[in-house]
């Protein structure tokens, strides 16, 4: 009996042992895992409360860097403008200035260019960095991207500056002609010639003024709020009545075809002007006795049926490298040829915007010495488009040059064409 109370005792000593010491266990585990590590140092806890609220809805990039440089908070946009890499600050200026502002406590803001990440091209990004201390240990970097803002404010300059010029050289013509005009006062026949001049500046500046406003017009206003269906043959024949003088005055002949009553969207006004700057830089591109043809027919699309105009001329045609960049603002493909001519070198960016803001496009084929094809492409009005007549050929074919084109004795518009240049699909693309 002795003998039995004994082991019991014995067993109870050890379950008892057993059981603090599990106990012990447990909560050493638990102190173990409390205690900050060196990862856990580089969290989102190690911030101030508040702090990453506000930095998830800041637009610049956040960057939050410890008392060792480490990178304990960084915003996605940080990572995409390859700030950060492999938790730590990539862009060496930023993270002297870091460095300085955990020293001294000191705000500071700093301007760089910084290369762009995957890209081969040599432009960069311009971005404004500022540095400010956050809390005890940790410094605070807010990255701005100015690359768009400093993009703008070039093409601001240059609008500027070319404004200024094109102003500046009918305004100094006649200031020189009315000196001219005072001067020859006894010559009659110098005063109607240097009056004739006179005419033609005035005339230039009036359509430059014109052609600004007009831009200023496509580029601030929404064109269909005041959007209807507008017919595409009364757009034609008000862009052929436009030129007509032109074309006259050039033995041009203008031929127009296509499919007929079709109609397209937006405002009657802008649609107007774009297809007759068109027209009218066919003309006036064109050589004398030659045709400018503008076509029209409807072109199956995704989301519903598209209206292309296409204007085509036999003129000087256009470089390769000069087609990239004519639809910018001001800028000519002959200078020479466009003070003769008369133009402003705003008509084909009123088209481009035109087109842009009525949910469409402007493209152009064109080849040096066989003349150019831009096609206005524009979303179609109305809801019945499935069952209508469609003009022969898909998207990528020429028009039907046999009866829908008038022309004389039913010939072809572009008769000076090969077959094989006019059914390229860069002409009537």
């Amino acid at each position: 009996m002795n003998v039995n109370a004994a082991i019991a005792a014995v067993a109870a000593l050890a379950g008892l042992c057993t059981g603090v010491i599990a106990m012990l266990a447990f909560r050493w585990s638990e102190r173990e895992q409390a205690k900050p590590t060196r990862s856990s140092l580089h969290t989102d806890a190690a911030l101030p409360p508040g702090v990453d609220t506000v930095l998830s809805v800041l637009r610049s990039s956040a960057v939050v860097l410890d008392e060792a440089d480490a990178v304990v908070k960084a915003s996605s946009a940080a990572y995409a403008l390859g700030l950060v890499r492999g938790g730590k600050l990539a862009v060496e200026p930023m993270l002297a200035m870091a460095r300085d502002t955990r020293r001294d406590g000191e705000i500071r803001q700093i301007e760089l260019d910084l290369p762009r990440r995957g890209t081969g091209r040599g432009d960069a990004l311009a971005v404004s960095a500022r540095v400010a201390p956050l809390g005890s240990r940790l410094v605070l970097l807010l990255v701005e991207d100015l690359t768009e803002a400093r993009r703008i404010e070039a093409v601001r300059r240059d609008f500027v500056a070319n404004v200024s010029h094109e102003l500046k050289t009918p305004v100094g013509a006649l200031s020189l002609l009315s000196e001219a005009v005072m001067d020859a006062s006894d010559d009659p026949e110098a005063v109607s010639r240097f009056a004739g001049r006179m005419q033609v500046e005035a005339t230039r500046l009036s359509s430059l003024v014109q052609e600004l406003i007009d831009l200023s017009r496509v580029q601030n206003d929404d064109p269909l709020e005041d959007a209807e269906p507008v017919r595409v043959d009364e757009l034609v024949a008000e862009a052929i009545d436009r030129c007509r003088h032109q074309a006259g005055t050039k033995q041009i002949t203008m031929a127009t075809g296509g499919t007929a009553d079709l109609r397209v969207w937006g405002n009657r006004g802008q649609l107007a002007a774009a297809l007759g700057n068109l027209v009218e830089n066919a003309v006036n591109y064109s050589p004398a006795r030659t045709r400018v043809g503008i076509a029209a027919r409807r072109i199956p699309a995704t989301g519903g049926d598209l209206i292309e105009v296409a204007v085509t001329d036999q003129g000087i045609g256009i470089s390769e490298k000069d087609r990239e960049r004519i639809f910018e603002r001001f800028y000519r493909v002959d200078p020479a040829r466009s003070r003769q001519t008369g133009g402003t070198g705003l008509g084909l960016a009123i088209v481009k915007h035109v087109a842009a803001s009525h949910g469409g496009e402007v493209t152009v084929w064109s080849a040096e010495g066989q003349g150019s094809t831009f096609t206005l492409r524009l979303p179609e009005a109305g809801a019945a488009r499935g069952d209508r007549d469609r003009p022969a050929g898909g998207p990528g074919e020429p028009y039907d040059s046999g009866s829908d084109l008038d022309g004389e004795d039913g010939d072809r518009p572009y008769e000076t064409f090969t077959n094989d240049q006019l059914s390229a699909p860069e002409v009537l693309p």
